[in-house]
């Protein structure tokens, strides 16, 4: 039976590995900084010791404190905790002496850097230290009489194929050997129409994809434009989920006490953290204790995401100088927000994942953007976009130590929401962005139809503005959401174009839904469909024409409803499970007046985003519909959630056919009645 203080020779080595780079991290900064003396290098392990320890002793005692404070008066207290600790470090130990306060802030940022480089050189990994002090303070549990738990790990973006070659190439080594040492398997799933994160996420938490037609569109109930990033808009998109959800008898995945980090919904979570749709001022700091309060750890944080601004800006470059093709220009508030994603909030999701699994949450779902938010920029196989995936790997790795030894058996799936694309964009191929290919349009019918479009940030803005809020005042988040409720309303001549990808979709607010009949587009702008369909860069659009759903190619149309194909199949380069994709979006509420889809390589499967994005999702071809499922080998995929509309393949289909078998899987260990 393991005891409270049971301790292993692992335990030791990982002690030692655990104080050695702080100690070196000491005496470099010793060298470095005026003020700092010391006699002998074995002080300088008594004083990594001392740290150590009064991390053990004050963090017990924080907690409760934190737990009525804001997650920024955590962070402030936080760091002063930090600083006190050093400064004991620094002068209880009789072989050292700080000669001035001035030195401490230069110790702290020279042993925070230096600690950085020696980890990352002797690969030291302190997490399953950390976790097993934490669980010594309360009564240990037997592998045998662990109650069951689950562990699910969204890595945004990733494709089917993009996992075979990252278990190649060594890119994935973590993955890599779970899968053959047998723990795991690996399938894809297929990501339907719009392959997006919302989507996807709605279905992955709460069962429900209806009425998520994209990533952003004209929405004719509210009478305005849905951005699923912004927390008010993935607010409502949750709410809708969670009601069509209720009404077919499923309720959240994380509902009875799961909880949901960095992700854009919450699945009915009770704990959680940096959500989208959940995102408020202020809260409890409790969650953020472990991150901010631990040595070093938010100072290495902050190391990482300026190292992350370096490397962009440097590898941006060499795409310049190298020429690479197809390519974009990654300068502006990218830096700072590729630099986040894989520096700061890698490690706040790490931190908090950790503390739901150290407090026994019964379910955890957690998303890393790292991956997509690099290859929407860089390209989806280039070298910084497999060094992000990297980093998520190495994550995994963390993430399933801190979960051995929970209190909980937690099982870990890895699952994704899509794939991505690669291609030149829209704007490279054709000369001008689609907003003023349809201006261009519409003035042949005179010029009294203005076009609106909306902004097309980047998924990543909403997670920081999330972070705002959450650590920022009241008036700072209202400040936040103000500026999302700034885009010009439409006028009642207006054509709303959002663009989600290689999609647009085309509304017209003063048509009762935000819909028309083709029929009444060749009345009213004869030149807009024929025109688009001229476009280089344009594959297809779809629309109504009385009850039929028809797709528009160059030479030929495909009727989605009786699938009569006129001429040349518009729909042959995307696969045959489109057809099906495309009328199941036209017929949702919110559906738009047109859909429009860039061209598609039947060879290379590139696409042309209608963003400024090197890689894109959001609809057919290419690895964009090509998500993957990695879940525990004992737990199989049932038979009859596999859909076998299209000879020799059967594949899971949807984000809500996932949702249904994590469900099952979670019945069949008792996580669900």
């Amino acid at each position: 039976m393991r005891t409270w203080f049971a301790f292993t020779a692992r335990d030791l080595r990982d002690l030692v590995l655990s104080l050695l780079p702080t100690a070196f991290a000491l005496w470099i900064s010793a060298h470095l900084v005026t003020g700092v003396e010391y006699g002998s290098p074995f002080w300088l392990i008594a004083s990594a010791a001392v740290l150590a320890i009064g991390d053990l002793l004050l963090r017990p005692v924080l907690g409760p404190l934190v737990a009525v404070l804001g997650p920024m008066v955590t962070v402030v207290l936080g760091v002063a905790v930090q600083l006190l600790l050093l400064h004991t470090a620094l002068t209880v130990v009789p072989g050292l002496d700080l000669t001035s306060l001035n030195a401490l802030w230069q110790v702290y940022l020279w042993t925070g850097l230096v600690g950085v480089t020696a980890r990352w050189v002797v690969g030291s990994n302190d997490s399953r230290w950390v976790v097993r002090e934490l669980l010594r303070r309360r009564p240990g549990r037997t592998g045998e009489d662990r109650p069951p738990g689950l562990l699910v790990v969204q890595v945004d973006g990733l494709s089917m194929p993009l996992l075979q070659f990252g278990l190649h190439s060594g890119t994935l080594t973590t993955v890599a050997r779970w899968l053959r040492q047998g723990s795991h398997v690996a399938e894809g799933w297929r990501a339907q129409l719009p392959s997006t994160t919302p989507a996807s996420q709605a279905g992955f938490l709460h069962g429900s994809t209806e009425d998520i037609p994209a990533f952003r569109w004209w929405d004719p109930e509210l009478g305005r434009v849905l951005v699923a990033n912004r927390p008010a808009d993935a607010a409502v998109i949750e709410r809708r989920a969670r009601e069509a959800a209720h009404a077919a008898g499923r309720t959240g995945l994380l509902a009875g006490g799961g909880a949901s980090i960095g992700n854009l919904f919450s699945g009915e979570a009770t704990h959680a953290h940096l959500v989208v749709s959940t995102s408020r001022a202020g809260g409890s700091g409790r969650p953020y204790l472990r991150y901010v309060a631990r040595p070093f750890v938010l100072v290495r944080s902050v190391i990482l995401t300026i190292g992350e601004v370096v490397k962009e800006l440097y590898q941006g470059w060499q795409q310049r100088v190298r020429r690479i093709e197809p390519r974009i220009p990654r300068r502006g508030w990218y830096v700072l927000l590729r630099a986040l994603t894989n520096g700061l909030l890698r490690d706040l999701n790490v931190s908090l994942v950790a503390q739901a699994l150290t407090d026994g949450r019964p379910v955890v779902f957690v998303d890393f953007l790292d991956y997509d938010e690099v290859a929407h920029h860089a390209g989806v196989a280039r070298a910084e976009s497999l060094d992000a995936l990297a980093g998520i790997d190495r994550v995994l790795q963390t993430l399933a130590d801190v979960a051995a030894v929970s209190p909980r058996e937690y099982r870990v799936v890895l699952l994704s929401d899509h794939g991505q694309a690669q291609g030149p964009t829209f704007l490279q191929v054709s000369g001008r962005p689609l907003r003023d290919v349809v201006a261009g349009l519409l003035d042949e019918a005179g010029p009294t139809h203005p076009v609106v479009t909306t902004a097309a940030g980047e998924e990543m803005r909403g997670r920081v503005d999330v972070l705002v809020r959450d650590f920022g005042t009241q008036a700072k988040a209202e400040r936040v959401s103000a500026r999302h409720e700034s885009e010009p309303v439409p006028s009642r001549d207006a054509v709303v174009v959002a663009t989600s990808g290689c999609t647009a979709l085309l509304s017209v607010p003063d048509a009762p839904d935000g819909r028309i009949d083709l029929a009444e587009f060749d009345r009213r702008w004869p030149a807009l469909v024929p025109g688009l369909l001229e476009t280089r860069g344009v594959g297809f659009v779809v629309g109504r024409r009385g009850s039929d759903v028809v797709v528009l190619g160059p030479e030929g149309e495909h009727d989605l409803v009786s699938g009569r194909v006129t001429g040349t199949d518009p729909l042959l380069a995307v696969g045959p499970r489109a057809a099906g994709d495309l009328l199941r979006v036209m017929r949702f509420r919110n559906a738009p007046a047109l859909f429009v889809h860039s061209t598609v390589d039947p060879v290379t499967g590139e696409v042309h985003a209608f963003e400024e994005q090197v890689g894109s999702h959001g609809g057919l071809g290419g690895w964009q519909t090509q998500a993957v499922l990695v879940h525990p080998a004992e737990w199989k995929v049932e038979e009859d959630l596999r859909d076998r509309s299209v000879p020799g393949e059967a594949p899971l289909v949807g984000a809500a056919t996932v949702h249904e078998q994590l469900v099952r899987w979670m019945r069949e260990v008792r996580l669900r009645p």
